[in-house]
């Protein structure tokens, strides 16, 4: 499956919010994100489930794909087109419950770990944390522009840059050969998530500095 256009994964986090979620969604989707992925494994899954459907409901409008990071049986049920799995994940189990027209996607922090991914199976992966964050504190130090182009150079899928990524260092992102970026904190913790947006968008469309690696 083609990723979404533009290549813009807005992550959520309630915890980083400034304000309701389903708001800050809302405003990005009103300001050209068309890829939003719900994580919010804390919460019980029948609020997942219900959470994740509002999104879907509100998204559908803009033609937006709506995801999951987490269980593959909840964003079947909720109707999201998407699910996000984490490094190990079962892409298969995955990929057999919600069909071939849905994205199916995978975290890696390591360049075995996307040489390892089916592209039969898996659409893309995500990378990081590219930069030091304090929404993935758990996933180690960051790996920084060496180990997105490590990863890249290892993967047989797309891969998004997360972790740390902002307007002012898609640029560095883009220049590692990544096909997207992923962002949670930059968005949620905005005083203007549609603002935020915006500037991401502009930082993807913009020309890249010098050629990227192959």
């Amino acid at each position: 499956m083609p990723l979404p256009d533009p290549p813009l994964l807005l992550v959520t986090d309630r915890r980083q919010a400034r304000g309701d979620l389903v708001s800050i969604v809302t405003a990005a989707l009103a300001a050209g994100c068309r890829w939003v992925s719900l994580r919010e494994k804390d919460l019980p899954e029948a609020e997942q489930a219900a959470l994740l459907g509002d999104l879907v409901a509100r998204a559908r409008p803009f033609g937006a794909t709506v995801g999951l990071h987490g269980n593959a049986e909840i964003a079947r049920s909720a109707q999201a087109q998407a699910v996000h799995l984490p490094a190990g994940g079962d892409a298969g189990a995955a990929r057999q419950l919600l069909g071939s027209a849905a994205l199916v996607g995978m975290s890696v922090h390591r360049a075995d770990e996307a040489r390892s991914a089916d592209d039969g199976l898996v659409d893309y992966l995500i990378a990081g944390p590219a930069f030091d964050t304090q929404s993935k504190p758990g996933y180690g130090p960051a790996i920084g522009a060496d180990g997105l182009t490590a990863i890249v150079r290892s993967s047989p899928v797309p891969v998004l840059a997360i972790g740390g990524v902002a307007a002012d260092n898609v640029a560095a992102c883009l220049r590692t050969g990544v096909a997207g970026v992923a962002v949670m904190g930059a968005v949620m913790g905005a005083a203007d998530p549609g603002k935020e947006v915006k500037l991401l968008l502009e930082a993807l469309a913009a020309p890249a500095p010098y050629p990227r690696p192959r």
